[in-house]
């Protein structure tokens, strides 16, 4: 059980750094123009991996995300959805003190607040939850996760198209909807060996919902609002995945305990929605007052205007 709530920090504090790298890929790989507000989007650009993949950020935040996948299969192996998925959505807590730390971003008092917020939640969550096991489930269960898996694809297609300012929040959307697909999948993997891997179609759905996610949320980043994107990715990856493991695959709290995860659940992942604007990181000394040198830096960089709570470069 400690194990398990240990590999759900290690994972979120692990997507929090990779967050940070493959956001700074993305602005600097984009080639999208502006898209203003009720222009029809530019949909998905297939290219844009290809030219992230030429920057040694976006390479090395592969390894991190890996290693902080390995580490949130070995969560899920024992902790429930609910838990899991609200922990791995701190990560924006890890990137906001990340970019203070380093990049030198004023964090405000509520943002503080926020991050406080967070690290309460988690407790709250890792002391409340029950020990779970793999959950055994028939095929319709994953027949209908690989229908889901295909229903995120077509919508992120339609969503890429739609005109701003509906864009980042649909995209962003859908994108959390297929990594809750990728969590779903991989609490219900029976093992870990390849031959169970190779033998179970949630291991293909798993892989396809975390390919297709990762493509849609870099497109929202592309062309839209930071905050927003990544707060419609932390609600949608968080909500349904806890709703369906306590419904169908048996997840459950220690006894007594309801209340405190409920608790712990609501103040993370609300919490971790008031740090959205972290969904990237800055380079900039402040959240208030850029210097010329940081707004000549905005317009050259930057695809699409930011809101006052959005900071470029993740």
């Amino acid at each position: 059980m400690l194990e398990s709530l240990v590999a759900a920090l290690v994972s979120a504090f692990c997507y929090g750094v990779a967050a940070v790298m493959q956001a700074i890929a993305v602005r600097s790989a984009t080639h999208r123009p502006v898209v203003g507000a009720g222009e029809a989007g530019p949909g998905v650009d297939p290219g844009l991996i290809v030219r992230m993949l030429r920057q040694w950020p976006f390479v090395a935040s592969i390894g991190i995300d890996l290693v902080g996948f390995i580490a949130q299969l070995v969560a899920l192996a024992r902790l429930p959805l609910f838990a899991v998925q609200a922990i791995i959505a701190a990560n924006l807590a890890v990137t906001a003190v990340f970019a203070a730390w380093l990049m030198h971003v004023r964090l405000s008092l509520r943002e503080w607040l926020a991050v406080t917020g967070v690290v309460v939640g988690v407790g709250l969550l890792g002391s409340s939850a029950g020990s779970q096991g793999a959950a055994h489930v028939g095929f319709a269960f994953k027949l209908g996760l690989i229908v889901a898996v295909a229903g995120v694809a077509v919508g992120g297609l339609m969503a890429a198209r739609l005109p701003n300012p509906y864009r980042t929040p649909v995209l962003g959307g859908i994108a959390g909807l297929g990594y809750a697909v990728l969590a779903v999948s991989a609490r219900i993997l029976p093992g870990f060996s390849p031959a169970e891997l190779v033998r179970d179609p949630a291991t293909y759905t798993l892989a396809a919902a975390g390919i297709v996610s990762f493509m849609l949320y870099a497109t929202a980043l592309e062309g839209g609002s930071v905050t927003v994107a990544t707060a419609a990715v932390v609600l949608a990856e968080t909500m349904p995945p806890a709703v369906v493991g306590v419904l169908l695959l048996g997840d459950s709290t220690r006894h007594g305990l309801e209340g405190i995860a409920v608790l712990g659940f609501i103040l993370a992942v609300f919490c971790a929605v008031a740090l959205a604007r972290f969904g990237e990181a800055s380079e900039h000394r402040t959240e208030h007052e850029p210097d010329a040198e940081d707004r000549a830096s905005m317009q050259v960089s930057r695809p699409a205007a930011l809101g006052p709570w959005d900071v470029p470069d993740r």
